[in-house]
């Protein structure tokens, strides 16, 4: 497929997403000034990978790069001040433009430490997920807390996403996994007819051209909804749904135990469980069910204990007054706000852990 652009405009300035094969080599013809220093933040899974190409591709301007470690534990406070400590010490100025090179993790991690260095520098996303399709477009940039997912954070738009769809296919089955559910999530709440087309995804039988057509998809989706509420006052809140149970299930079980996108899966069938019971509708619960076990997502809740699952989900972000607002479908393509009460909740994780197991 041709390389494609979509142009977000955000609340400080309009930037672009580029989606196409090999781009990553051309990254310096898509900065947007000229930069006293650049500065490529990316991981030990990433960088043996594409870092050498991106380092080729930013010459000759001034170029540092730090490689971490892979997975979800990193975005924590002591990564943060980790990286605030080695700008300072490098010099960076206010004129320097940060890279994040990476899946979802190295891209809030990086893009917080964008937004808070000198009270701001530029950044640019380059996602190398397909989960990170859905983390870094929007500008949400945050680390984690031991008390919930994303709590630390900032809205920080970058000034260009450039989306390699090379490096996908370097990815293993839990990653195009973690991915899928986020683009899953994208068509519950947009569109019956993508909803249904991405159901006939066999992660098996993936190309390039499948993989780059549902991302182009997915992020026009989430750029129309960013664009419409930047700061998460109304509608972006419907981009929560499936989290209010998957952030929950990571932070009980351990940054890292599920993926994001395995965490949201579980979430995207607790809400359509928990809509069918507050709405008397009838949603493709077993549709979707059949799908993630046919693609090998786990499905278990791991016999966690309900009052701590609970106790994370008052943590999120969306709640108000320690009243959980949980995202719900009256319909695919409907999505809308509920309030749910901690003993109604409490009743739907018990019937929903029943359901999983098809009792």
């Amino acid at each position: 497929m041709e390389t494609a652009e979509i142009k977000v405009q955000a609340s400080t300035h309009a930037y672009s997403i580029v989606i196409g094969e090999g781009i990553r080599k051309q990254t310096k013809q898509y900065l947007t000034k000229d930069y006293s220093f650049v500065w490529i933040i990316t991981d030990e899974n990433v960088a043996p990978l594409y870092l050498s190409d991106v380092l080729e591709a930013c010459s000759p301007l001034q170029v540092h790069h730090t490689v971490i470690p892979a997975g979800e534990q990193t975005k924590s406070t002591d990564y943060y001040y980790q990286l605030l400590t080695e700008a300072i010490e490098h010099n960076l100025d206010r004129s320097s433009l940060l890279i994040a090179l990476g899946g979802g993790v190295i891209g809030d991690l990086a893009g917080f430490v964008a937004a808070t260095y000198m009270r701001g520098i530029d950044y640019i996303q380059m996602p190398t997920t397909i989960l990170a399709h859905d983390s870094s477009v929007g500008g949400k940039v945050a680390i984690n807390h031991p008390l919930g997912k994303n709590l630390i954070g900032s809205f920080y738009a970058p000034q260009a996403v450039i989306y390699d769809v090379e490096t996908l296919f370097t990815l293993n089955k839990k990653e195009i996994r973690s991915g899928y559910a986020e683009l899953v999530k994208e068509a519950l709440i947009s569109d019956e007819a993508i909803f249904y087309s991405f159901l006939n995804t066999d992660f098996q039988a993936l190309s390039k051209a499948t993989v780059q057509e549902h991302i182009h998809i997915g992020i026009q989706i989430k750029a129309h909804v960013v664009e419409t509420d930047e700061k998460e006052a109304d509608m972006r809140k419907y981009l929560n749904l499936g989290h209010t149970l998957g952030h929950a299930l990571e932070a009980q079980l351990g940054y890292g135990t599920l993926t994001h996108g395995e965490a949201v899966a579980i979430g995207l069938l607790f809400a359509i469980h928990v809509s069918e019971s507050v709405y008397d509708n009838h949603l493709p619960f077993s549709e979707l069910k059949q799908w993630l076990q046919n693609n090998n997502y786990p499905l278990e809740l791991h016999s966690v204990d309900q009052q701590a699952i609970l106790a994370k989900m008052k943590n999120d972000k969306k709640n108000k007054h320690q009243s959980i607002q949980m995202v719900l479908l009256e319909q695919i393509g409907k999505p809308i706000i509920k309030q749910i009460t901690d003993e109604d909740m409490l009743y739907y994780l018990s019937s929903f852990e029943r359901k999983l197991v098809g009792e």
